[in-house]
């Protein structure tokens, strides 16, 4: 699968709010499937496993089985490749133009 293909399913993934919720509490620990559920009250089990399986997808959320439980951990490194390619140099582009108007405008004419 290609690079922008990898992307693609990231960003589809990212793109809804329960699947960034998800994102958000494995953030803090992994989590079985239950917990995620009981945290979710709004979503049958159904529901957040077919999200569970977008992330999968995208390579955001690795699950491990342990006997009846299927634990749950974030994987950040796409999202870490998502920020190097674009938000860092874009930031970065920001940050520069910022200074160069703080220097205008400090300036004495």
């Amino acid at each position: 699968m290609s690079t922008e293909d990898e992307n693609d399913l990231i960003f589809k993934a990212l793109g809804h709010r329960s699947r960034r919720r998800i994102v958000d509490l494995l953030k803090l620990e992994p989590r079985t499937t239950g917990m995620l559920c009981d945290l979710m009250p709004e979503l049958d089990r159904c529901t957040v496993m077919q999200h569970l399986g977008v992330l999968e997808e995208a390579g955001l959320v690795v699950a491990e089985r342990r006997g009846r439980e299927r634990w749950n951990y974030l994987d950040a490194l796409p999202i870490h490749a998502i920020h190097e390619r674009w938000i860092g140099p874009y930031a970065a582009y920001a940050t520069s133009m910022l200074s160069k108007l703080k220097s205008q405008v400090e300036t004495p004419a």
